[in-house]
């Protein structure tokens, strides 16, 4: 099995930068909150963490009323408006791309955390749902109508006093409400996959943007150990030619590119976080030796790893 080299965050890490934010928790298991004004500012903590790439291992589900940020999810960026709604499930790379500092005080949003546990919990396969919709539409970020807007704020208002109520059966309760929820958000994601089916020419884009998606998944889960186009090819049953013909055609990068950025982001947070020699590095990410890996590394990034580890 593949070791995990990025930094991974859960709920705990969390829930020890309290009390930055308001939250509302179950345990180490459910978590809402919901942030404004000097509060976002005071969530200094939170934000300096998500500058650098992390995998969150739970499910996120936030709304953004007021404000304006850019978020990285596995290396693509997504600007989160007002009235947004992002879902985010395990594994996910995640960075804080941008934000505005100076109107930073005027943001207004609303957050759901839950661990993978919990959601199994509910018997229902959030994950698997979620993933095949938005397989279909590579934006997972939405923005809401005004009565969908209200609606997810009714949703949170509710969960929030489930969660100061004296109920005995709270996981389940909540439970419940986010699995009715579930349904509600899949209601607007089908709308929104509709209208960009509409949006596209013909039915070869609709294909060749499934398998750009198929093509990020692959390499999400075997960059670390695989990093010839044969391979990728070879797994979606295409000419290394035509997959890196259709990645150009669908992202307007090589296929080669996408795979170098992530194992630079790898190299990156390996350096970053871990206590690991740099030889060690060069071991866990498959290169053949440190020479290789460090002219690797300084055409990607003007800097050596020694560099980047120091600065």
């Amino acid at each position: 099995m593949e070791k995990e080299t990025l930094q991974t965050i859960d709920l705990s890490h969390i829930l020890a930068l309290a009390p930055i934010i308001d939250e509302y928790s179950l345990g180490k298991d459910f978590i809402m909150g919901e942030v404004s004004g000097k509060k976002v500012e005071k969530s200094e903590a939170m934000l300096s963490m998500l500058k650098y790439p992390v995998r969150f291992d739970g499910y996120i589900i936030f709304f953004l009323k007021k404000g304006h940020f850019s978020i990285d999810l596995n290396l693509t960026t997504y600007e989160v408006k007002p009235q947004s709604l992002l879902v985010c499930v395990p594994g996910n790379i995640i960075k804080l791309s941008s934000y505005d500092e100076d109107h930073i005080a005027d943001a207004e949003l609303y957050f759901v955390l839950a661990s993978p546990s919990f959601m199994n919990g509910i018997r229902f396969d959030f994950n698997k749902i979620f993933q095949e919709t938005l397989s279909l539409w590579k934006n997972p970020c939405i923005t809401l109508s005004e009565e969908d807007m209200t609606l997810a704020e009714e949703y949170f208002k509710l969960g929030r006093n489930i969660m100061l109520g004296k109920q005995q059966n709270k996981k389940e309760i909540l439970g419940a409400l986010v699995t009715s929820f579930t349904y509600a958000s899949l209601d607007v994601w089908t709308r929104e996959i509709n209208a960009a089916k509409k949006g596209e020419s013909t039915s070869s884009s609709a294909r060749v943007n499934l398998l750009f998606e198929r093509f990020m998944a692959l390499v999400t889960e075997y960059h670390n150990t695989e990093r010839c186009m044969a391979f990728y090819a070879e797994k979606l049953c295409l000419t290394p030619k035509y997959l890196s013909k259709l990645v150009k055609q669908a992202s307007g990068r090589s296929a080669p590119a996408w795979i170098d950025s992530f194992v630079i982001l790898e190299a990156k947070n390996m350096l970053k976080y871990s206590d690991k020699s740099i030889k060690e590095i060069v071991f866990d990410l498959h290169f053949p030796n440190q020479s290789v890996f460090y002219k690797f590394f300084k055409a990607h990034t003007g800097m050596t790893p020694s560099e980047y580890r120091k600065g």
